[in-house]
Parts: structure tokens; C-alpha cells; sequence
């Protein structure tokens, strides 16, 4: 069984995937990442840095996957994160067998933005328009003044994240797309296969940005068959740090 390590989106927790393991069942052990400034690691400053998560995400990610195939899933930041990880985690000699990205347009192609640097007012238009946090936090000035610094500290690390040419990865690159997603449009996602020479995948799913609310099974199963060559290990439990 491949160990599935799974990288949420902007301003979420490890909690985003809580439904995942239910439905690959033992096809993969579901591992969700808690990045600090949420959920059980709100008492830690958020990390507006990618290169900095991945520096202190690769060893426990190496540490947790032992001596098992293992893969990423990455949404929106999360395929950020996710794609660093593979460079690092690669160069170390120990690649992914598998990386999954999903509704974050590639790196070398992706336009130059400053959101977290916009005022409240405008920045929380911007996040309401990607129509991806719950009504109730829009709506609750307490939730809210929770909620804008994490999601602000993760737009600038990947606002900041300055791609540089390493080659491509010697790992398949599975491509997630929403079909009317303004921030990563599908033809825009394709160019992740620009960079891997292992081949890539593509699945276009109807909706936006947040297209896997709506398609999580069909998305999952999509992903179960990309996962399908991976040799099986033995099971094992829990969070990664």
C-alpha cells in the first residue's frame, strides 16, 4: 500500500482530507499534512515561506513514508508545496512514485501576483470569489479575524515563491483541473506536464476552483487509477507533522 501524503489549499488544515481515506479504502494509506497556523498547530505562527516548508516538511514526509512507495496530493498551494517537496525529496534519493496536482497553475507559466498585499476589504473579495470558505467564517467577524492572517500568510508564500530551472522531475505528474476555475484554467494546468519526463496525466472535472467539493468521488477514483502501477507495502496510521 503507497502512503498518499495530502497538501490542502490556502487558509485550510490536514481536515480537508477527512473524508479520503473512506473512500480509496486500502488502495492507499491517506496522509494528511498539518501545515503550522491551523487546526492542531494554531498555536504556531503560519510559515509564509515555501521553501522554508519544504525544508522542514521533507524529513518527517521521508521519515513517516519508511521504506513504502509513497505519493502527493497537492490543491491549489498545496500543488505548490507538493511540487517543491518532489524536487527536494528527489535530490535527497528518495522521489515520490507519483506527484497529483490540482487547481494551482504551474510555476514557470504562472503570472506574477500580489494578493496578500491587497487591503481587508479587497483581499476578502478576492478569497469570497474562490468561493471555498464556508459562509458561516464569511459572515463571522470572529471566525473571520481567525481565519484572514493564515489565508494572507499562505497567499504570500506562494505569491513569494521564486521558481527556478532544476530540470524536469523523473516522476508521472498526474494533472487536476476545474473546468471554469479562473485561477488555474485547464489549459494553464496542462503546462505541468512541461515539467516532468515521466509523462502526465489530464482530468478536467466540471466547476471552479473548488471543483473536488462537488466531484470528490470521481476525483478520488480518477486518482486511484493514476496510483494503480504503485506496488503495495504494509498499512501504518496517522498524521504527518
Amino acid at each position: 500500500m503507497p502512503v498518499l501524503f495530502c497538501l490542502h489549499h490556502g487558509g485550510a488544515g490536514a481536515s480537508a482530507y477527512r473524508d479520503w481515506q473512506r473512500l480509496l479504502g486500502p488502495d492507499a494509506e491517506v496522509v494528511p499534512v498539518q501545515l503550522p497556523g491551523r487546526e492542531a498547530r494554531l498555536a504556531e505562527p503560519a510559515e509564509r515561506s515555501v521553501t522554508a516548508l519544504t525544508e522542514r516538511l521533507a524529513g518527517p514526509v521521508s521519515e513517516r513514508a519508511g521504506g513504502r512507495p509513497y505519493a502527493f496530493f497537492g490543491h491549489s498551494m498545496g500543488a505548490l508545496l507538493a511540487y517543491d517537496l518532489s524536487h527536494a525529496l528527489t535530490a535527497a534519493g528518495r522521489p515520490p512514485v507519483l506527484l497529483a496536482v490540482s487547481g494551482y497553475t504551474p510555476p514557470h507559466v504562472r503570472p506574477d501576483t500580489s494578493v496578500h498585499t491587497l487591503p481587508d476589504d479587497a483581499f476578502l473579495a478576492h478569497v469570497t470569489g474562490l468561493q471555498g470558505t464556508p459562509v458561516e467564517v464569511l459572515e463571522n467577524p470572529t471566525l473571520l479575524e481567525l481565519v484572514l492572517p493564515v489565508l494572507r500568510d499562505d497567499f504570500a508564500a506562494c505569491e513569494t515563491y521564486a521558481y527556478t530551472e532544476r530540470g524536469p522531475l523523473d516522476v508521472p505528474i498526474a494533472i487536476f483541473a476545474g473546468a471554469s476555475d479562473p485561477s488555474a484554467p485547464a489549459a494553464s494546468m496542462a503546462r505541468w506536464a512541461d515539467l516532468t519526463g515521466a509523462g502526465a496525466s489530464v482530468d478536467v472535472f466540471p466547476g471552479g476552483h473548488f471543483y473536488l467539493q462537488e466531484c470528490l468521488p470521481e476525483l478520488v477514483e480518477t486518482l486511484r487509477t493514476r496510483l494503480t502501477p504503485v506496488p503495495a507495502g504494509s498499512p501504518d496510521g496517522g498524521d504527518a507533522p
